[in-house]
């Protein structure tokens, strides 16, 4: 759907331009030096204003081309369906029954039970340090959910670090195509004794310099910077999702009552049903 709306993108702008009676040629002469220019100078800025680490995140991030989401409907089962698990284990059995899963959660038989949670290794950590807090004592709800918000705010804002980059780097580049059109301005000033024909094309192809500038932040950075920021939201749900049924729990509420107080609060897309809940627990073993 993603690469659908660049060719839309394209389509619109330079068919548009064709059917107007423009011609291509003059564009595609002066585009690999003018997009060296423009590209080259945001790609340069932006290795310069980003630590390594962000650099790698945001072109991992890049795949929300390919998936929009982080995670789908089946992930948020299978989510809701460990913390059935963990609460109902708890809740029979004492906190301290969690102790052997939540201190080596990469042996624990329960959690290999769900390898899609069990191969997230920070979803999984972020769950098993807080059911460690509380399986030391610590079950007051507002103090975890306290900590739950710190931590939150951070984990945010770095799964937004990409969304951020990518969009500075598109919002550069306007500037950056007045600074190609400038120096193709340069040039021409250089031949102003040329014939009329000469310094149209050479003006031309510096007016090439802004609309590509133009063009790149608006019909191409920026989306997939906002398609970024979309995707990077999503992998935040996932561990609101987490804090809202440990809260319910920790409030007294049945291991039951807590996972479906996370489902209500996830978006309707990737929200299951009551029953397709109801119908997946039941089919999960007891725990032990």
């Amino acid at each position: 759907m993603k690469f659908l709306g660049l060719l839309i993108v394209f389509g619109g702008v330079f068919g548009g331009y064709i059917l107007l009676g423009g011609k291509m040629e003059p564009i595609l002469v002066v585009l690999p030096y003018e997009g060296m220019i423009i590209v080259g100078a945001a790609i340069g800025a932006f290795i310069i204003g980003n630590t390594s680490h962000i650099i790698k995140d945001t072109i991992k991030a890049l795949n929300c081309m390919i998936k929009a989401e982080e995670h789908s409907k089946e992930d948020y089962l299978e989510l809701l369906s460990v913390l059935y698990m963990v609460f109902k284990l708890a809740r029979t059995k004492g906190w301290l029954a969690l102790e052997s899963h939540i201190e080596a959660p990469e042996e624990s038989e329960l959690f290999k039970q769900f390898p899609g949670f069990s191969s997230n290794h920070h979803a999984t950590t972020f769950l098993c340090d807080y059911l460690r807090i509380i399986s030391l004592g610590n079950e007051n709800p507002h103090e975890i959910e306290a900590l739950m918000d710190q931590e939150l705010e951070t984990i945010e804002h770095e799964k937004m670090h990409p969304n951020h980059a990518m969009q500075t780097m598109a919002d550069a580049m306007p500037a950056l195509g007045i600074v190609a059109a400038v120096l193709g301005v340069i040039k021409t000033m250089g031949h102003i004794t040329d014939p009329p024909e000469v310094l149209g094309k050479m003006i031309g192809g510096a007016l090439v310099g802004t609309f590509l500038g133009v063009f790149a932040a608006y019909g191409i950075f920026g989306p997939i910077a906002s398609a970024m920021g979309q995707r990077g939201q999503s992998k935040v749900m996932y561990y609101k999702c987490m804090k809202v049924s440990v809260l319910a729990f920790l409030n007294g509420a049945a291991p039951q009552v807590a996972v479906e107080f996370s489902r209500k609060f996830l978006p309707h897309h990737v929200q299951p049903g009551f029953l397709e809940l109801e119908e997946k627990l039941n089919e999960l073993p007891s725990p032990g």
